[in-house]
């Protein structure tokens, strides 16, 4: 497979996580009114489906150690296929969050295979461009699971979200088994998990780099969180409420752009982030501010474009001393931020308080930041 087709399908396989994450968003509200449960409780589909993505995230990056790339990936995403089938027949809220939770154990498998696979190809300022490349793609991720999502819902309820689910995740499991290439080293020595566990708790730059990552996304993904309820309050209709994740989008767009052209003029990772910080926080104190009108959603592109520039430098840099166990190494990491984000998205569901988690959001990632040696 060329460079071209394999980045292709790489993209499309890490934005399949987000896309899956935004789609049921804008069904939050619908679910609740389905299964008779209020905001706090339909938010915290979100919640549970990282915390089940963080298990997944461990699991398949240390198999995917063992058996290879390619049949790591087939199964994870057969996992997602079968769960979201069952997601279509459960009658209560309680198996809809099982069946959620087996969905995101098996939509991990794209994160943190795909992210193995693009560090066994590319190593060094290599990796970072393709990180920003996909940092690009991934600015449409969220535009096209809001507005996907919010004209499903708007049709055929939070049932269509899941049927669009269904046959997406089953049209990625084909296309991997026809095109998906094997990138493990034939070399490869698998490290022993708790070893690599061991070491990676001790390694500063593992923590900070592992609570940027938090911090970004928790802000990020209170938006899709809270946002379907912010508008409800507001009275805003449903379908406004996907529209702006066109207008979210382009603004991580703008940020993943700023970031490549500010690397390629010599601007390190180091100080890309600390600019996303300080764009995090301010959008964070215009969210806060103008939360009581529609017009908060202009603040929040400055939340998205922070997200953009920072992700793909934090990413790119975090396992550059683990390359010898990449899988294992990248099951460990991607476990403790996406604990770190479903917990920090259970407190967020249950403040409903967007623009003060955006403010402390941005503030602790700019004094992370800030205090990097």
């Amino acid at each position: 497979m060329n460079p071209r087709n394999l980045l292709i399908l790489a993209m499309t396989l890490l934005m399949f996580p987000q896309i899956a994450q935004t789609l049921y968003s804008p069904a939050l509200a619908d679910i609740g009114q389905a299964f008779d449960v209020g905001p706090q409780a339909a938010a915290q589909t979100l919640s549970v489906y990282f915390l089940a993505f963080a298990f997944g995230v461990v699991v398949w990056g240390r198999v995917c150690d063992r058996i290879g790339r390619r049949p790591t990936m087939l199964i994870g995403l057969a996992l997602y296929v079968a769960a979201s089938a069952l997601a279509l027949t459960v009658g209560t809220f309680s198996g809809l969050l099982i069946a959620q939770a087996f969905a995101a154990c098996g939509a991990a498998v794209g994160s943190v295979v795909t992210q193995t696979l693009l560090r066994d190809r590319f190593q060094g300022a290599a990796l970072a461009q393709v990180f920003s490349l996909i940092g690009m793609a991934l600015a449409a991720s969220p535009a096209i699971g809001l507005f996907s999502g919010a004209s499903l819902v708007q049709a055929f309820g939070y049932r269509g979200v899941l049927w669009c689910l269904l046959l997406l995740s089953l049209g990625l499991w084909l296309w991997c088994l026809r095109s998906l290439p094997e990138t493990r080293p034939a070399q490869l020595i698998t490290a022993g998990l708790f070893e690599t566990l061991g070491h990676m708790l001790k390694d500063r730059e593992i923590w900070r780099s592992v609570l940027l990552v938090a911090l970004f996304n928790i802000a990020l993904f209170s938006y899709y969180s809270l946002g379907p309820f912010v508008f409800e309050r507001l009275d805003l209709s449903g379908q406004l409420f996907g529209y702006s994740g066109v207008i979210l989008a382009l603004g991580s767009g703008l940020g993943a752009w700023l970031n490549k052209r500010l690397l390629l003029n010599g601007f390190s990772g180091l100080r890309m982030i600390r600019i996303a910080a300080c764009l995090g926080l301010l959008g964070g104190v215009g969210v806060w501010l103008m939360q009581g009108s529609g017009v908060f959603v202009l603040a929040m592109v400055l939340v998205v474009l922070a997200f953009g520039m920072a992700i793909p430098n934090i990413l790119g840099s975090a396992l550059a001393n683990y390359g010898d166990r990449l899988g294992t190494a990248g099951a460990l990491f991607g476990l403790m931020y996406y604990l770190l984000i479903g917990g920090g998205l259970m407190l967020v569901a249950w403040s409903q308080a967007l623009g003060e988690t955006l403010m402390l959001c941005g503030a602790l990632a700019l004094l992370l930041a800030k205090r990097h040696s």
